[in-house]
């Protein structure tokens, strides 16, 4: 929820090269519809459809600007594979909404866009989410030895890639929403950078208790959560208001660590090391608290393994868009719970 982030990418077989990438922070206004955008309000439906024309152009922007540093003509990409921006995520109850305008950022920037990947998953019976694990597992997998890929982005998700067996993979709960929520709110900062303010507190072991007991945690995958489910009034509900807000802070970034670790504990218990991307990833206090609570294996960011941590989103989208136009499938079922594979996402045609 912080901006956009554009990545060049050219696909070849089994091979990937990232030739650039480029990052657009939101306009604060924005951002500030946007977040509102994932709890009920007035005029939804006009807000949410003005957000999404107002996403569009930033993405059309970005696109142009990514031509401009590379010297690519439009004609030479493709398509844009774009995710859009979920505000609401729901699919026990058969939706998901990405805000995205297809056919206008397909007018702008006179290139196909391919986009609403989770529709067809959810369609077919799953949560329409994680779909990285398959990109993940193309990019990421050892033929030597198990890793997991955990994606801290608003939510966390963990890709477990064993070097036998079936791929699996989950969102496993918060990942920078309620920190970046909280820090917002307290000392008007989108982030908290390299976790300096959490380091700067101390963890309120009751309150990480409080919050480790919310169901999501105990449910066994595929699942899949947002913002809907992991907001600022929730974790209002289980402050006491005496609570020092960088100690509640240091408590948030020991949250994402601590559900993260149980997860990988509990369900992917052969991987020996540990890869992360994702904005989270440059959160050292996150990533050293980590560290600690995973004794024995390795913790590293994916720039170790050929793609910086920031850039890997927006690979998995350009790689799942060429699977669309390939006719190929996107999901995994074993990570969604779809009744199958399915071809995802719809095309808007330059």
């Amino acid at each position: 929820m912080d901006g956009i982030d554009a990545a060049l990418v050219e696909l070849g077989g089994k091979t990937l090269k990232l030739h650039t990438l480029v990052h657009q922070p939101f306009p604060p206004q924005l951002r500030e519809t946007l977040l509102a955008l994932n709890q009920a309000g007035d005029n939804e439906l006009h807000r949410a459809a003005q957000a999404a024309n107002a996403l569009s152009l930033g993405y059309a922007a970005i696109v142009q600007t990514l031509l401009t540093q590379t010297g690519t003509d439009a004609k030479d990409i493709a398509a844009i594979g774009c995710h859009g921006q979920t505000v609401r995520h729901q699919p026990q109850l058969g939706y998901t909404t990405q805000l995205i305008n297809g056919a206008l950022l397909a007018e702008l920037g006179g290139i196909s866009v391919v986009c609403d990947f989770r529709s067809r998953d959810i369609a077919a019976g799953g949560e329409g989410a994680p779909l990285v694990p398959a990109f993940h597992q193309a990019v990421f997998a050892s033929p030597q030895i198990s890793r997991a890929i955990i994606n801290i982005g608003g939510i966390a998700n963990i890709s477990f890639l064993p070097v036998t067996g079936e791929v699996t993979g989950f969102d496993c709960g918060p990942g920078n929403a309620l920190m970046d929520g909280w820090i917002a709110a307290h000392r008007n900062q989108p982030y908290d950078t390299g976790g300096a303010w959490a380091a700067s507190g101390r963890v309120l072991p009751e309150l990480c208790e409080r919050l480790l007991a919310h169901p999501f945690f105990k449910r066994q995958p595929p699942k899949s959560t947002g913002r809907e489910t992991f907001h600022l009034e929730w974790l209002r509900s289980a402050l006491s208001g005496h609570e020092h807000p960088e100690d509640v802070q240091a408590s948030l970034c020991e949250l994402t660590a601590a559900s993260i670790a149980q997860a990988l504990v509990a369900h992917c218990t052969d991987a020996k090391e540990i890869y992360l991307c994702g904005g989270g990833a440059r959160n050292t206090a996150l990533s050293a608290r980590l560290e600690t609570l995973l004794p024995g294996r390795r913790v590293a960011a994916t720039d170790s393994l050929g793609i910086a941590a920031e850039a890997v989103e927006a690979a998995a989208f350009a790689w799942l868009a060429a699977r669309t136009l390939a006719q190929q499938p996107g999901n995994l079922p074993r990570v969604t719970g779809a009744r199958g594979p399915r071809v995802l996402g719809a095309i808007y045609p330059a």
